[in-house]
């Protein structure tokens, strides 16, 4: 399956992507994490107005072959939660770089993105 990335997003290494959205932070999983995982049936994230840690853990997604905890590609304080995803995990299979969204952050420090990759990395990392 050929996979293709937003070029204004950037990615972790554990495959959650972040981008810039005037001074708040969008924060989903990739297409490619969606696809590795199958059939989602649970998504757990944190309340808005805590913390997540730039590395840590904030929440898990479960499919129907794995558990699999996200980590927080920057930190900051949740500001919003996408609810629609967690009535409706298949929403996040459906559309994860739209919709399917998981968390908007207020960014402790906006230059943690930089420390991402780009979307031609991420693509090149995924490819090998």
């Amino acid at each position: 399956m050929a996979f293709s990335f937003p070029d204004h997003f950037r990615f972790a290494d554990s495959h959650e992507y972040a981008f810039a959205d005037n001074a708040l932070v969008r924060i989903g999983i990739s297409e490619f994490a969606v696809d590795q995982l199958g059939d989602i049936v649970f998504v757990d994230l944190p309340d808005e107005g805590t913390s997540i840690v730039k590395g840590e853990s904030f929440g898990s997604v479960e499919s129907v072959k794995a558990v699999e905890d996200m980590y927080a590609p920057v930190s900051g304080e949740i500001v919003h939660k996408n609810n629609s995803v967690l009535t409706s995990p298949e929403e996040l299979q459906n559309d994860p770089h739209g919709e399917g969204w998981l968390l908007i952050i207020r960014p402790d420090n906006p230059d943690q993105l930089q420390e991402l990759m780009d979307s031609e990395t991420y693509s090149k990392k995924i490819a090998a």
